[in-house]
């Protein structure tokens, strides 16, 4: 008969931090209590939750600065804005490409997606496509699907008028914060609708990546399709 499994002490402070992270207790951006209240308010040692906290920023879900306490993360930091963007540039400093909005509308969930974001088939859901270049070079094509429920009211007007990274409008907007996504990557080679986006012969090799970004709670709440053209760039992985 298998044994009862007991958390440490300082998972089980992690989970009631992320709780609060959570239902908006503390808010992106935000100083969350010290050490020192967080130890009197969960009734556990200083270095319990030290090792807590610890782990919610290997997680970015907090940021520490020095000398000024712990925040909660937000993607509306510099630093954020390249974490889901794993695209660099093989010369020049990593930067946000610009969108070129294609289509946004309220759709029902073909099966595939609907399986993927956990939605029952014919949901309803938002679907966006565009095109992003750096520097003025078409270089990625992007089909992302959102569901309907949580991002009512996300228009075309409403994307395009917001200067900052995409996350950065879902956290601020809709109270949807990205933590964590999966990937899988693979090589194809350029179709006759995306040649001619990217200005590319057909044929061309591309990186292909299906992306689903999760919340908190391990909820999906979005599936991207990106195609990449790899002349001036490279897809980068930091492994730890």
């Amino acid at each position: 008969m298998p044994s009862p499994t007991f958390s440490p002490l300082y998972q089980q402070i992690k989970a009631l931090i992320t709780q609060s992270l959570q239902s908006g207790e503390w808010k992106p951006g935000e100083m969350i209590p010290s050490e020192v209240e967080l130890a009197n308010r969960y009734k556990v040692s200083q270095g319990t939750v030290r090792k807590a906290i610890d782990e919610l920023a290997a997680d970015n879900l907090v940021m520490r600065r020095q000398g000024k306490g712990t925040f909660v993360s937000t993607h509306h930091e510099a630093r954020a804005h390249i974490r889901f963007l794993r695209l660099r540039p093989d010369e020049g400093v990593p930067h946000y490409p610009e969108s070129r909005f294609l289509e946004v509308k309220r759709v029902r969930a073909p099966a595939d997606v609907a399986r993927l974001l956990e939605l029952k088939s014919g949901d309803a859901i938002i679907y966006i496509k565009r095109v992003q270049s750096f520097d003025g070079i078409p270089t990625i094509v992007e089909e992302q699907w959102l569901p309907g429920q949580l991002f009512k009211g996300l228009t075309a007007e409403r994307l395009s008028e917001y200067k900052g990274p995409m996350y950065g409008l879902f956290e601020s907007e809709f109270g949807t914060r990205m933590i964590r996504a999966d990937e899988k990557v693979r090589a194809v080679v350029a179709g006759p609708d995306e040649a001619l986006l990217l200005g590319i012969e057909p044929g061309t090799p591309l990186l292909s990546a299906e992306r689903v970004s999760f919340t908190y709670g391990d909820k999906p709440v979005e599936l991207r399709r990106g195609l990449y053209l790899t002349t001036r760039h490279h897809y980068q992985n930091d492994l730890n």
